[in-house]
């Protein structure tokens, strides 16, 4: 199973990014793709691996408060793909970004890393003027 985020690169305050994960390997096909929870966490140097965003098999939606409003996950089960748009990006978002998928997540896991089985090689976001 593997994972690749894209999508990450230099931008101002106040400027957008969007982040992809593509998901593709035997397990996927096995069980399908629409079956996993698909989530984003971040990576700051010196700080914790943070949960940014979630999005369930109903294509519902979770957001960590510090991107709530800013941020919109969705995914394209078609193409096995899961997006991070972000807006109104600030220099504390400013992190190196993995995608994370789990067949058996629920929800009062989605936000914890360890609940992941399969994680992409992250991608950097870097805000700054």
């Amino acid at each position: 199973v593997q994972l690749q985020a894209s999508g990450g690169g230099l931008v101002q305050p106040g400027g957008s990014l969007e982040l992809s994960c593509a998901a593709s390997g035997v397990s996927f096909r096995s069980y399908s793709f629409r079956s996993y929870v698909v989530s984003w966490f971040r990576h700051a140097p010196g700080k914790e691996r943070e949960f940014v965003a979630a999005i369930n098999r109903s294509y519902s939606p979770f957001y960590s408060d510090s991107v709530k409003g800013r941020f919109t996950i969705s995914r394209d089960n078609a193409k096995n793909m899961v997006y991070l748009r972000m807006n109104n990006l600030k220099p504390e978002d400013t992190a190196v970004y993995y995608c994370a998928a789990d067949r058996q997540a629920i929800q009062s896991s989605f936000f914890s890393p360890d609940t992941y089985d399969y994680w992409g090689q992250g991608t950097q976001v870097t805000v700054s003027s």
